[in-house]
């Protein structure tokens, strides 16, 4: 394994998805981030069956203008579980709802297992310097570790989208379901999606005395302090001055006098409206969230290439454990807590599991708007006409 690289460096990253609505967002920071080399990204099933997440992730990729990015189909199911879809979010296809996809040129790679691929585009870059970071079921994951264990302690970290607190970790607004009142979980009262659909690989990367130390963990608790809003949604369409904006606190203050002067958004740009505008519907129908929805897996981007912008509060540090017992059912009964992430606080100075309890909301938008700035220079700047916007339900 090589050398140490210099701290100036871009930070290697592979992104592991299972693309749906908020893994779009996930490869748009992932791919337009100066910060950030893309090594490659895997799939696996969750948001939808593998062959689809796959194919979503081709299309978005497509749309950002980096069809020479790498992408490799991985578990179609969990390591000892049935598989399960989240279609009352992100519909049947994982991205219901985005009419403006483009068909993918570039295909999978079929020929290469992606645990291979995964190791050696990490292995091979410089020690404690490259991230993997996971907005998906940790199936891929677990798996990784158990076939190169060695790999734990080459790379830097390790980011995580999953699990939900609960015990008020923070005061993010959780939404509530009806019939069932309020929950901290976001598919049972206890469990979120990520974890839930792989619970014995999720145990298997905290138990891991050496990934564990190097896990940062971005749960419900804090995506649900991302809320994309109409107004955040509106800004990121038409484009704003963020840099004003960061400074003085006034978000997206001049998005409505660029669309009222009559300015059409790009294609890229109307996509990912599509994309918020669909997650915004299903978010404030399952969940009652309707101030908009929260935007999960860019967060785990963010954490491991643009960590300052989240709050340790005291340099906090967890063990954390997930509940194995019960069966992926309908009835609740059989269920019980599967899947549920339980964390205890360790000492201070001791090393664990990082968990951030918040960060700067304005900041991450700022990193997302800058991102869809490079994506409109990569891609065609095709503006995209109020019927077809209509028709996708952004304007």
């Amino acid at each position: 394994m090589a050398a140490e690289a210099p701290e100036s460096a871009q930070i290697p990253v592979w992104l592991d998805v299972d693309t749906g609505h908020d893994d779009a967002y996930a490869l748009l920071l992932a791919v337009h981030n100066p910060r950030a080399e893309l090594l490659g990204v895997s799939t696996v099933h969750g948001n939808a069956p593998l062959e689809q997440t796959t194919y979503n992730t081709r299309s978005i990729l497509e749309a950002l203008g980096r069809r020479d990015v790498r992408v490799y189909p991985g578990s179609t199911r969990p390591i000892s579980r049935s598989a399960v879809h989240a279609a009352d979010i992100h519909g049947e296809s994982g991205l219901d709802g985005v009419t403006l996809l483009p068909e993918p040129v570039q295909p999978a790679i079929e020929d290469v297992s992606f645990l291979d691929a995964m190791y050696h585009a990490l292995a091979t870059t410089p020690a404690n310097t490259a991230w993997l970071i996971s907005t998906g079921t940790l199936t891929n994951i677990g798996l990784l570790f158990q076939k190169h264990p060695d790999l734990a302690g080459h790379i830097k970290g390790l980011s995580i989208m999953g699990g939900a607190i609960g015990n008020d970790f923070t005061d993010a607004p959780m939404g509530k379901v009806k019939g069932e009142g309020e929950r901290f979980g976001n598919w049972t009262a206890f469990a979120e999606f990520n974890i839930y659909c792989d619970p014995e690989a999720a145990q298997s990367i905290f138990t891991n005395p050496v990934l564990a130390l190097k896990t940062t963990l971005i749960p419900l608790d804090v995506t649900h302090q991302v809320l994309a809003t109409a107004e955040v949604r509106r800004g990121l369409l038409y484009g704003y001055d963020l840099f004003a904006n960061v400074a003085t606190g006034n978000d997206f203050r001049n998005a409505q006098a660029i669309s009222a002067n009559g300015a059409k958004p790009s294609s890229v740009r109307a996509l990912f409206a599509q994309v918020l505008s669909y997650f915004a519907h299903t978010y404030a129908e399952v969940f009652a969230l309707t101030s908009g929805p929260p935007l999960h897996d860019p967060l785990a981007v963010a954490a491991a290439i643009e960590p300052e912008i989240f709050n340790d509060v005291g340099g906090e540090r967890f063990v954390v454990n997930v509940i194995t017992d019960g069966v992926h059912a309908a009835d609740m009964a059989s269920v019980g807590e599967l899947g549920r992430t339980k964390v205890t606080k360790l000492p201070v100075g001791q090393p664990g599991v990082r968990i951030p309890r918040g960060l700067d909301v304005t900041k991450f938008w700022y990193l997302i708007e800058l991102a869809l700035r490079k994506a409109d220079i990569a891609t065609p700047m095709v503006e995209v006409g109020w019927q077809k916007l209509r028709e996708g339900g952004v304007v």
